[in-house]
């Protein structure tokens, strides 16, 4: 990551073993850290990490505007993908993030359009079905939503530009994905290992070259590279 952006990297607290997933709950928009409301309380003891908040609130300065309690689910970037060119979200309505979350979401980021659509049974996060890279085109896992019609609407967005990943692939974590360049995007391994020659020369023809870490032990938890990036903006 450092070889992209500045990075920060708080230590880690035995309670809360789930916090290598950040992006559930801390994001940011430009001058308010945002905190996510989480559908399991291991996850929700990450919200009150007293230096977390310190840092965005004593040393950036930001105000805080704090999901966690008002009786709705909304696990952020997890369950919300957003196109910060168009100021467009992508909203995935499952356990962990009803409509009244994504209303929330919705007006803590600051966006134009929320569009919502239901996941497939059994999943729970949209950003390991969906991926927008660099507002530029999309990595898309049709199988992980439950209405063909969600996909479409969502291709249609960004015409030719969409890469459509199978569910071996998306097993493989290749949606959760995250450009931190104008010239990269990066996923795990895992995740690069599964891409086909001809995805990669897509990628390429958007001007996104595939950088990748290893991650096999996170990667068990349920989540890969993306659910590891908190962005500061």
């Amino acid at each position: 990551m450092r070889t992209c952006l500045p990075t920060i990297v708080f230590p880690g607290d035995a309670t809360t073993p789930d916090a290598v997933f950040p992006n559930n709950v801390f994001a940011t928009v430009r001058g308010k850290l945002i905190v996510g409301a989480m559908r399991h309380a291991v996850r929700r003891r990450e919200g009150e990490r007293a230096d977390i908040r310190a840092f965005f609130t004593d040393t950036l300065g930001y105000d805080v505007v704090d999901l966690s309690s008002r009786g709705f689910c909304a696990e952020l970037t997890g369950s919300l993908v957003i196109d910060h060119a168009r100021r467009i979200g992508f909203c995935g309505l499952s356990e962990r993030c009803d409509r009244d979350g994504a209303r929330a979401m919705h007006e803590a980021f600051g966006l134009k359009l929320t569009y919502c659509f239901d996941l497939a049974p059994g999943e729970y996060h949209t950003n390991v079905v969906l991926a927008v890279l660099a507002s530029r085109g999309v990595l898309i896992a049709p199988d992980g939503f439950a209405d063909a019609a969600s996909v479409e609407a969502i291709a249609q967005v960004y015409g030719e530009r969409v890469l459509r990943i199978d569910p071996l692939q998306k097993a493989a974590f290749a949606a959760n994905a995250i450009t931190l360049s104008s010239d990269a995007v990066w996923m795990s391994e895992r995740a690069a290992d599964s891409l086909s020659a001809a995805q990669r020369e897509a990628l390429s023809g958007w001007g996104l070259s595939v950088r990748s870490v290893p991650l096999p032990e996170i990667e068990k938890a349920g989540g890969s590279l993306r659910c590891c990036v908190g962005e500061i903006f």
